[in-house]
C-alpha cells in the first residue's frame, strides 16, 4: 500500500503525528488538514513540522530530511559583500514593521515559483502569532528610511524557525539573515532552521541536517528560557559596519 500523510484532527490541540513518520516521496508531507490556529501552529514547530501549501490546497504540514539549518555563528557573506557593508549606512532592527515584512516576502519573486505559499490566510495566522509575542521580523531599512530587506520567522525557547525573506534592495536579505543571526548568537541561541535549501543558502554557509539530528535539537531548544515579546527593544539597532566586521 502507497503510503499516504495522516489527515489531523479539527481540535488544534490533538497532537501531530511523529515527524519520524513524514513521507519520502513528496519528501516531508507528513499531514493534511487542521487549521493555522496558535496551539497547533506552535505545537508543530516545537516537534520540527511547518505549514507549505499553495492556493487552492488544503493545509499541507512538512518536515522534509535533511533539514536546511544555518549555525548562527556561520552565516557567511563574501569578501566583497564585507566590504560594502563597511561604507553602508543602512540600520537593522527587529519587530517594527512585521506585517510589511511578510506582505513582501509573499510577493517577492521566486525562481521556479508562480505565485506564492504565503496566503492570506497564512499572512494572518502568523500576525496573530506576532501580536502575541511568538512571530518576529528583523528590518532593513536603507540611508533613507526605506525597507531594504528583511525576514520573518517563529521563536519558541532557543530555537528560531525562519519562514522566508526578501530583499528589495540588492543585499537587503542577506543582511537580515547575518543580522539576525549575530543577534541570536549572542543571546545564546545557536540555530536557525532554513526548512528546505536554495543556492543562495548554500552561498551563505545553510547546512543540511539528517532530520533525526534536527528534531533532537530543537527538542532541547524549545525548552530553553528565551526572548519573549516584542524583540524591538532587546534587539536594539544594528548598523551595517558592526555587522561588516562580525560577518566571516
Amino acid at each position: 500500500m502507497t503510503p499516504r500523510p495522516a489527515l489531523l484532527s479539527p481540535d488544534p490541540h490533538a497532537p501531530f503525528p511523529s515527524a519520524s513518520d513524514a513521507l519520502r516521496e513528496p519528501d516531508g508531507l507528513l499531514a493534511i488538514g487542521g487549521d493555522l490556529s496558535v496551539p497547533r501552529l506552535l505545537a508543530a514547530y516545537r516537534h520540527g513540522i511547518f505549514p507549505w501549501y499553495s492556493p487552492g490546497q488544503p493545509i499541507l504540514w512538512w518536515s522534509p530530511d535533511p533539514r536546511q539549518v544555518f549555525a548562527t555563528d556561520g552565516v557567511r557573506l563574501s569578501t566583497r559583500f564585507r566590504r560594502q557593508l563597511r561604507h553602508c549606512h543602512w540600520r537593522v532592527r527587529a519587530d517594527t514593521c512585521f506585517d510589511t515584512v511578510v506582505a513582501a516576502c509573499a510577493h517577492a519573486p521566486r525562481p521556479g515559483q508562480d505565485g506564492t505559499w504565503i496566503t492570506p490566510q497564512m499572512q494572518q495566522a502568523y500576525s496573530t502569532l506576532h501580536r502575541l509575542g511568538h512571530a518576529h521580523s528583523v528590518e532593513v531599512f536603507d540611508d533613507h528610511g526605506a525597507l531594504a530587506g528583511g525576514i520573518y520567522g517563529v521563536a519558541i525557547g532557543r530555537m528560531f524557525f525562519g519562514e522566508s525573506m526578501f530583499s528589495a534592495r540588492s543585499g537587503g536579505s542577506k543582511i537580515a539573515l547575518a543580522a539576525l543571526a549575530r543577534r541570536l548568537q549572542g543571546w545564546g541561541w545557536p540555530l536557525i532552521d532554513a526548512q528546505v535549501g536554495n543556492r543562495h543558502l548554500d552561498f551563505m554557509g545553510v547546512q543540511a541536517w539528517p532530520r533525526p539530528r534536527f528534531l533532537e535539537a530543537v527538542a532541547a531548544l524549545v525548552d530553553l528560557p528565551g526572548e519573549p515579546g516584542s524583540w524591538t527593544g532587546v534587539f536594539g539597532e544594528m548598523d551595517c559596519v558592526e555587522l561588516a566586521t562580525a560577518a566571516g
